[in-house]
């Protein structure tokens, strides 16, 4: 462990609150609450070891689904936090500036290995700071988006000093304009994509690095053989490539978020951020708001630090929906 807090702590939540785990919403992570459906896996994936053939067709789904240029390298891990653990290892210490505030894996990786890590406030801060420059595109938690083209310029700028930009994506499926995976390949910049967020499917453990060929290559030599699992390739290569599921969920999640960030703001929160895949509020008591849903067995992310913050999932139905709306709702009466 980290010592970084994150969602999805239902058991601890549960500890403390009780309830049958069956019982709890839980809305403290930026997972898609419907995931893409696991139709039958053939019996001999789970009986042999993942093959070259099964990693060359996820890699081309996902190539095909990023829209990655074909002299680009990839990389294939065991959830993209892999990659943000092992990236700094292949760097010499140096400055490595964090455009924060943002997803804390970031910091303490680059630390643990080494570096010296400054959070900065943008990309103009991050560029007089350090060659190694890490964004999250769209950022987690508050959905901030970096232009596509500053994204672009700046890498090429870090390139020609030495330098590199890490773009981690891990929730841009719902923004794909914003995506500058169609510019990897070259030297200088690196991006990373989670396929578990928007396909629902976090247990799956797959996330996918986009580099240069040499750099990708160093990834992959650092997991070793077979680092992603066989079940978890298939349901990857199909999954990936199922653009109609795509475009439906692109349109579904776009409407929850309008319709969370409503019954929000009726019930006297400020909309602060957000993507389709969480939505960011801000309110005056949202420590006692927080603890007021988990008595509710609603689990919602809070952040140390941002005492006013409350980060909110998508409610999978209309169900879900009002469930949240009432117990908000009933903390204003029990004031």
């Amino acid at each position: 462990m980290t010592g970084v807090t994150h969602g999805g702590r239902l058991d601890a939540a549960i500890a403390r609150f009780g309830g049958n785990v069956d019982r709890w919403l839980d809305l403290s992570t930026g997972i898609n609450p419907v995931a893409y459906p696991i139709k039958d896996i053939d019996p001999v994936v789970w009986q042999r070891l993942p093959d070259a053939a099964a990693w060359s067709a996820t890699a081309a789904a996902a190539r095909a689904a990023y829209g990655v240029q074909d002299e680009a390298g990839l990389s294939l891990s065991p959830g993209s936090q892999m990659h943000i653990q092992i990236l700094p290892w292949l760097f010499k210490p140096q400055a490595v500036a964090v455009v924060g505030f943002t997803y804390q894996e970031h910091g303490v990786a680059w630390k643990r290995a080494g570096h010296e890590v400054y959070v900065t406030d943008g990309i103009e801060s991050a560029e007089a700071t350090a060659r190694i420059i890490v964004v999250v595109n769209p950022n987690n938690p508050d959905g901030r988006v970096v232009d596509r083209q500053a994204l672009i310029d700046l890498s090429r700028r870090l390139a020609a000093k030495g330098g590199v930009l890490l773009v981690d994506e891990a929730f841009v499926d719902v923004a794909p304009r914003s995506s500058i995976a169609d510019q990897t390949g070259r030297e200088g910049l690196v991006v990373l994509r989670s396929f578990g967020k928007f396909y629902g499917l976090a247990g799956v453990r797959l996330g996918i690095a986009l580099a240069s060929p040499i750099l990708a290559q160093r990834l992959e030599d650092y997991l070793g053989p077979w680092a992603v699992s066989g079940p978890a390739l298939a349901v990857a290569a199909k999954a990936l490539s199922d653009t109609k599921w795509r475009d439906k969920t692109q349109k579904r999640l776009a409407e929850s978020r309008e319709q969370l960030e409503a019954m929000l703001v009726s019930n006297g929160l400020e909309v602060v951020g957000g993507t389709a895949l969480f939505v960011l509020a801000s309110h005056g008591r949202a420590a006692a708001l927080q603890e007021h849903l988990c008595r509710s067995h609603i689990l919602v992310r809070s952040f140390p630090g941002k005492p006013d913050w409350l980060r909110f999932g998508m409610p999978a139905n209309k169900t879900a929906l009002n469930r949240l709306n009432k117990a908000i709702g009933s903390f204003y009466n029990a004031i």
